[in-house]
């Protein structure tokens, strides 16, 4: 998995080159010990909106109130993980998280699962080297439960040996998940070299050998050696009151005992010698890395090594300049820091039969020079800069504040995030320098070439159809404890949902502006409506991708490298394109704006970065149409849609490298059109600030001519078919059943279909993850979504099973989609999917980019931006007749294909 506090890598690879550093699962509880009178907490600080407290039993507790929505969200992190494993056991750590899962002393995994489906919150956990956390985001007046969830997990987990047969399967197919990512296996093999001999050595995942031979009896000795209350730090962030908070907190936790620690492992890596790696992967484009040893996240030097990546990332940089020069198709470096080690990747994309010999010699080359003569000391104090600015916008998110906390305490040893900004401050260029002339000698890196290899060729027959014979009793209905049943017995409808400030402009532009005084920070993001397939020319596709590219390369104030160094200045991150973004202080709104609109309005559009841009494009596509997942998705596109459908369309190396810079402005000047945009802000701003800030930087935009169409033609409905595509790299099948609708986002049915999702494939209570998952361990995800647009709908079931589980789970999924057609959903399961979606209507509005995207998608789909409220009422009124009622009308399991990637599958 990859880890939530890693920056993401470049898009190619951030599916899976930090795949070692996290294991992410599911999540439920277990039981108090004898009951006695709390003591005091000892309460350390309260500042401003933060109380930090430490109970008797030796709980720390981190308190943060936060009025963005009336939401809570809860993150209780173990300071155990993977490297405190036992001997020949490296995914005990993992394992257990796994069995939080599996039911606790006075809550079963029934109750827990039909629980937090109720709750209507978003739940699960993660597994680290050194911290395992379970975090919870529900509605605020839901706190109590999420207390007494985690409380009893904490003392009285069941860990049963049957229960542990059952999981296995399902972690063991994660397992074969992520051997099935050639990059992950690159990263766990990278790590065994680097942490040779330390407990960092083996990553959380685990290996099926070693879950061959865990048992319960070994997970119950690790848990009861970690899991105490003097073991652990629990952050809770929200729309809550601190001191009664606090209470409560005593009330579920002051009874638990402490206990003795075993002693930890140290982790002092010894220095590794260069080593060159090879490994075949899926990915359309070759990958050459160096990587490097580097501090963790708790040593002294660790601001300085997160200085020098940023450095070493940037777009003003040495080794991002190899794509400007036409010498990588990407190029850039990736800081991935645990608890006590870390490491760091200098990464270079070459088109798939490229020169991977002269990818890693340019790196070197680079590096080589950094080393003897340094980076520039203005991309240090900009870096510097802009890390602390970064701090302030932690609390635009409930979650992501509390994962700020989290990694702050729980993985940093602080006492808060901002202790972090000292550091920064502290770091000099000289710093680093000497960290750069110690760790970045490419004679000493482990060297590995990633090269992609081809998609077999797709496999398909007339599909499948008829009756499936999948048996299985319908499991009787869940009776929760008087407790949860008592908080959760009344079902309400939340409140409306406030509506933001809509402007329209006198040149068409839409604005919408959400203020929100969370932090000092303002974020905008903006669209403008368009569709490629309908509005590239014919024998020029990939004409779209091409031009948005080129929005990095400047405008006609300033060049590219001006530009970043405008950005870095302020300081604001931005993007331009038909989707475009600006984060900003908001002390400096009009000068972000200013340079938002200068890149949206006024790209450069250079000749010599257009040449370099198309014949990258067409290198990196000959690529993609021979890598699996792109065949894959293709697949399913094509079995839903009818021969020569717009959406068939696809580029070519030949198209590409036909356009011509006429076709780039000309194509801008048809697509990019005020009158066509929506601009969203959210943040530290007024209605009245947002929209004279907007008429003085967009308003002189103007539009010309009719407006485009950009909607595509209705589908008709898709048949049943079949294909396999052959992917070598991979162990585990990914698989797809799909089939197209004829629904649209006007039809109000969509709503009971919502709640029918919900109830078969919307979580861990639900009929597939029961039947595909936990009964069966034939799968270790599975999921089912509607997506209903504009002019066209589809449905899907996605999961990912070993070969010879591809039909058995297929069978299973079929029987659970044909049942919600031929019988209503029982009145327990209809009340616990209209409570989810009732009670997890406010969490989208705990997170300001969530709130944007929310517009914008309704906007997309020409939906009032009352929505939310229009659903909640269908979700209220909803009986188990209507769903049936849509299911019956809209899906068609005869008519589903189904479409595999990987290994052979046994159909």
């Amino acid at each position: 998995m990859i880890s939530r506090f890693s920056r993401p890598l470049p898009s190619l690879l951030c599916a899976g080159l930090l795949a070692g550093t996290m294991l992410t699962g599911t999540a439920i509880t277990a039981p108090h010990a004898a009951a006695r009178p709390p003591e005091p907490a000892r309460i350390s600080s309260t500042t401003g909106n933060v109380t930090h407290a430490t109970l008797p039993n030796g709980l720390q507790v981190v308190i943060v109130q936060n009025r963005l929505a009336p939401v809570v969200t809860t993150e209780l992190n173990y300071l155990v993980g993977s490297a405190n494993a036992p001997d020949g056991f490296p995914g005990s750590a993992h394992a257990l998280e796994h069995m939080m899962f599996r039911g606790s002393k006075g809550l079963d995994k029934d109750q827990l699962a039909a629980l937090a489906a109720r709750l209507g919150g978003s739940y699960n956990a993660d597994t680290t080297e050194d911290v395992t956390q379970y975090f919870y985001t529900a509605p605020a007046e839901d706190l109590g439960l999420l207390l007494h969830i985690e409380a009893l997990r904490m003392n009285g987990l069941t860990l049963s040996e049957a229960d542990w047969d059952k999981e296995r399967g399902a972690i063991e197919q994660e397992v074969s998940r992520d051997l099935s990512s050639p990059v992950y296996r690159y990263i766990s093999q990278l790590r065994s070299i680097l942490f040779k001999g330390t407990p960092y050595e083996h990553d959380a995942l685990g290996t099926r050998p070693s879950f061959d031979k865990t048992n319960a009896a070994l997970l119950r000795s690790f848990y009861e050696k970690w899991y105490a209350p003097n073991n652990a730090i629990l952050v809770i962030v929200g729309d809550i009151d601190p001191q009664a908070t606090l209470a409560q907190v005593k009330q579920a936790f002051g009874a638990i005992p402490s206990r003795v620690l075993p002693e930890r492992l140290p982790v002092n890596p010894a220095p590794a010698p260069a080593q060159a790696l090879a490994f075949p992967t899926d990915l359309p484009v070759g990958i050459a890395t160096l990587a490097f040893p580097m501090p963790g996240l708790t040593s002294k030097e660790f601001a300085t090594a997160d200085i020098l990546s940023d450095v070493l990332a940037s777009q003003r940089g040495a080794l991002y300049q190899l794509v400007p020069a036409g010498k990588a198709l990407f190029a850039g470096f990736e800081f991935n820091p645990i608890k006590r080690a870390g490491l760091g990747i200098a990464l270079s994309a070459f088109p798939k039969g490229g020169n991977s010999a002269k990818a890693i010699a340019d790196m070197k080359d680079i590096l080589t020079d950094i080393r003897a003569h340094g980076v520039p000391a203005e991309l240090v104090e900009a870096a510097k800069t802009k890390e602390i600015a970064q701090l302030g916008f932690s609390a635009n998110s409930i979650s992501g504040l509390a994962e700020s906390w989290s990694q702050a305490l729980a993985f940093q040893n602080l006492s808060a995030p901002d202790d972090i900004a000292a550091a920064y401050r502290a770091v000099t260029p000289e710093d680093v320098n000497r960290l750069a002339a110690r760790i970045l000698d490419p004679a000493r890196a482990v060297t590995a070439i990633l090269t992609p290899e081809e998609s077999g060729k797709p496999q398909s027959d007339k599909g499948f159809g008829g009756a499936e014979s999948f048996a299985s009793a319908p499991d009787k209905p869940v009776k929760l404890p008087e407790w949860a049943e008592t908080a959760l017995a009344k079902l309400d409808l939340p409140p409306p949902v406030p509506l933001p400030t809509v402007q329209t402009l006198p040149n068409g532009l839409t604005l919408i502006v959400h203020p929100s005084h969370v932090s000092q920070t303002i974020e905008v993001s903006g669209l403008i409506r368009n569709n490629a397939d309908l509005q590239v020319p014919k024998g020029k596709e990939g004409l779209s991708g091409v031009t948005e590219e080129l929005f990095s390369y400047g405008t006609t104030k300033h060049d590219r490298l001006a530009f970043h160094k405008a950005l870095d200045d302020v300081p604001a991150w931005e993007s331009a394109g038909t989707g475009f973004s600006l984060s900003v202080p908001a002390a400096k709104f009009d000068q972000g704006m200013d340079l938002l609109a200068e890149n949206e309005l006024h790209p450069a559009f250079p000749e010599q970065a257009f040449q370099v841009v198309k014949v990258q494009n067409a290198q990196g596509q000959a690529g993609v149409l021979q890598s699996p997942g792109y065949i894959f998705g293709r697949a399913i596109k094509t079995a839903l849609s009818p021969k020569a459908d717009p959406s068939l369309r696809q580029a070519t190396p030949q198209t590409i490298m036909a356009l011509s810079l006429a076709d780039v402005r000309a194509y801008y000047g048809a697509v990019w059109r005020p009158d066509m945009t929506t601009i969203v802000i959210t943040g530290d701003i007024t209605p009245e600030k947002a929209r004279s800030t907007v008429e003085k930087t967009f308003g002189d935009w103007k539009a010309t001519g009719p407006k485009p169409q950009v909607d595509l033609p209705g589908w008709p409905d898709s048949k049943t078919s079949r294909a396999h595509v052959p992917d070598k790299s991979n162990v585990q099948d990914t698989v797809a059943l799909a089939e197209s609708l004829g629904i649209t986002a006007a039809n109000p049915d969509r709503y009971m279909l919502t709640v029918g999702d919900e109830i078969l494939g919307g979580g861990f209570s639900s009929r597939l993850y029961r039947d595909l998952r936990v009964k069966t361990g034939y799968v270790y995800s599975v999921s089912s979504s509607f997506t209903i647009g504009r002019t066209r709908g589809g449905y899907s079931v996605s999961y990912g099973a070993d070969p010879d589980k591809v039909g058995l789970a297929r069978e299973a999924a079929m029987h659970d989609i044909r049942a919600m057609q031929t019988s209503p959903v029982t009145d327990d399961e209809l009340t616990i999917a209209k409570s989810g979606l009732l009670r997890g209507l406010p969490l989208g509005r705990a997170n300001l980019d969530a709130i944007a995207s929310s517009y914008l998608h309704l906007i997309q789909l020409g939906l009032p931006l009352n929505t939310p409220d229009i659903a909640a009422q269908a979700y209220y009124k909803a009986t188990a007749a209507d769903v049936q009622a849509a299911f019956t009308k809209w899906v068609r399991p005869d008519d589903l294909a189904e479409i595999v990637k990987g290994p052979d599958p046994k159909w």
